[in-house]
């Protein structure tokens, strides 16, 4: 499948690039996807909620009051949960939330999650593109040259490149990453997406292996 590629200025340059059809154009796998975004997601919590409980928390041991005679119910610990300052019942424990997947399974999402957004003609490709200094003006006229400057756009560079990084972190529907940092959930997230040709080229090296 043969796409345009286009300038900063939003304007065709009369080359052509050739999608691979094993990347970009293969039936896509809506499980791979869901499974792929499942662990991304989880591996966002950090896991470190923790709640002290009864034999944790520091205080007297003493027996409170006599058992028998006050009139009210026993009452054996200072630290029971049924009073203030007291341990928590079945509180939060650390935990792990890594979840395993395989790297056929996650490679099978993302090119599942690139041919849809290629279905969905939601993929544009742009030759590659620096900016003198850190503007955020000037990142805001490259979208609005491409017609996606009111979406949630991801662009994909082939390295990482500072000035147009801090150009675009002030623009919150917007996100720039390098090929290597590509996972399927920003895919997803996006509504448009951005490659140049040299991460169009590393994306299509990796997914192939």
């Amino acid at each position: 499948m043969k796409v345009a590629v286009l300038d900063i200025k939003g304007k065709e340059t009369g080359r052509k690039v050739d999608l691979s059809d094993d990347v970009f154009a293969i039936e896509p796998n809506e499980h791979a996807i869901y499974l792929d975004v499942k662990q991304y997601l989880a591996h966002q919590r950090q896991g470190t909620h923790k709640a002290k409980e009864r034999a944790e928390i520091a205080g007297s041991t003493r027996k409170i009051k006599k058992q028998k005679g006050t009139g009210t119910a026993r009452a054996g610990s200072i630290k029971s949960p049924i009073f203030r300052g007291g341990g928590r019942i079945f509180g939060p424990r650390p935990k792990d939330y890594t979840q395993k997947l395989n790297k056929n399974m996650k490679r099978l999402a993302r090119k599942s999650a690139l041919s849809l957004k290629s279905k969905e003609k939601s993929l544009v490709v742009v030759e590659d593109f620096s900016f003198e200094a850190p503007k955020t003006k000037d990142f805001v006229n490259f979208l609005s040259s491409l017609g996606i400057e009111n979406k949630k756009s991801l662009i994909v560079l082939g390295d990482s490149n500072n000035n147009v990084y801090l150009s675009s972190r002030n623009l919150e529907r917007s996100e720039v990453v390098t090929g290597s940092e590509l996972n399927t959930y920003k895919i997803v997230n996006a509504t448009s997406l951005v490659l140049t040709e040299s991460a169009l080229e590393r994306i299509e090296s990796n997914l192939k292996k």
